[in-house]
């Protein structure tokens, strides 16, 4: 449905003010910080499982391009604190609609109220400004909303983009719909976050367990090193510390997969 708004984006003199949320450019700052971590864990692992500087050399190019990776685990951070963000003006807008305010006035409105509830920065009091700049330019609202919606990469936004249109074109109860669109987002957003909170005990307990193989490899390594020593000197045992590195890193991937709970 994202995809299906493409062709209602516009073209405008400050479209560099917009912002793709589809894409994610990394700061100096949170390259820096996501290598020094990546690193970290480089050195933990090279020394828990190999004791080996060499193997610490050896895999320092993969901690230059960690940060790289996660881009679009910060995009997916991202684009869920824009959905909250959208869920919230959408009950403030529908509240200044139902007052009897004009479109462009409840979006102008809204920003004030959006900016006491967030921050004046916040990425849907940004979003707001634009569709009122766009519609004292007699822009269509529907195709800064369909721009919007395209930018997001949200679903929700979409529907409601395509609703928006479809409910102006038509005439109908304009208010009425976007107040009875609005819940139904409000409540599938709700129901996520619900979800994250239900689970947030789960994932704790999960990066605890990611760090259990390290805690005990490291004990045994202090209180006993014989024990551990051919682990770390003899062929087979490089051969069998890298599989178990490997069933580690599979188990930590499953652990987050069956956490990654979609609504």
């Amino acid at each position: 449905m994202v995809r299906s708004l493409k062709s209602l984006r516009i073209s405008r003199p400050d479209r560099s003010s917009s912002i793709d949320y589809n894409e994610y450019i990394l700061t100096p700052l949170e390259y820096l910080r996501l290598f020094i971590t990546a690193l970290l864990a480089d050195m933990l692992v090279a020394y828990t499982f190999y004791q080996s500087r060499r193997v610490l050399l050896v895999t320092l190019p993969l901690c230059l391009l960690y940060p790289f990776s996660c881009r679009k685990a910060l995009c997916e951070k991202r684009r869920q604190q824009l959905l909250t963000e959208f869920k919230e003006s959408l009950a403030i807008l529908s509240s200044f609609l139902s007052a009897g305010y004009s479109t462009e006035n409840a979006f102008r409105a809204s920003i004030g109220e959006l900016e006491h509830l967030f921050s004046p920065d916040a990425m849907i009091v940004r979003e707001f400004e634009q569709i009122v700049h766009g519609m004292s330019l007699h822009t269509p609202v529907e195709e800064l909303l369909a721009d919007f919606a395209y930018r997001s990469g949200l679903e929700d936004v979409a529907n409601f983009a395509e609703v928006f249109t479809v409910a102006k074109k038509n005439g109908g109860q304009l208010v009425k719909i976007i107040a009875h669109t609005a819940s139904v987002i409000r409540d599938k957003v709700q129901i996520s976050e619900e979800i994250l909170t239900m689970n947030a005990a789960k994932r704790y307990e999960q990066r605890v367990m990611n760090l259990v193989p390290f805690l005990i490899i490291l004990y045994m390594n202090f209180s006993s090193p014989e024990f551990f020593r051919t682990l770390y000197t003899t062929v087979l045992g490089r051969i069998t510390m890298t599989l178990c590195l490997l069933l580690y890193v599979l188990s930590v991937w499953l652990a987050g997969r069956i956490m990654d709970i979609e609504v």
